[in-house]
């Protein structure tokens, strides 16, 4: 079965690794900002297991298992979408949240309000944690020249 990535499976990606990344708090707060959302049925109810971490040796040479990570993922139903959430840890309220956000998108009547109020945001704090750490790490490079010696 050939799968194809199309624009909205590539913009459902990007809302999933932000709502991954952030807190329960953070998610919550926005949400309470906005209209509520309407209740929502869970098909599986939080829960939190281990997954198996694979790497690669050099980045592209024999795949070999890292090690476990504890993820916590929850699937909900709103309306005719389903929304799946999985985070990394044991927060079982932001596996929820995650995934009742997940379903909401997928609606276009709310993808919009969505994107502006919750994940907007939570994407722009994430990328200025990036850049803050990418600052802290800089200063601390040392650049290492070759010295010619004359005789």
């Amino acid at each position: 079965m050939d799968h194809m990535i199309t624009a909205d499976t590539e913009k459902r990606r990007r809302w999933m690794a932000v709502l991954a990344r952030a807190a329960a708090d953070e998610i919550a707060g926005l949400l309470a900002t906005l209209p509520p959302l309407p209740a929502h049925e869970r098909l599986r109810a939080p829960e939190t297991g281990l997954v198996m971490v694979r790497g690669r040796a050099g980045g592209d040479g024999a795949p070999f298992n890292l090690g476990e990570m504890t993820v916590t993922r929850c699937a909900v139903r709103l309306g005719d979408a389903v929304g799946h959430g999985y985070v990394a840890g044991r927060d079982k309220r932001q596996a929820e949240l995650a995934a009742l956000l997940d379903a909401a998108l997928q609606d276009p009547a709310r993808r919009d309000a969505l994107m502006e109020g919750v994940i907007a945001p939570l994407a722009t704090r994430q990328q200025a944690a990036r850049d803050a750490e990418a600052r802290k790490a800089a200063a601390t490079r040392v650049d290492f020249f070759a010295m010619q010696t004359t005789r």
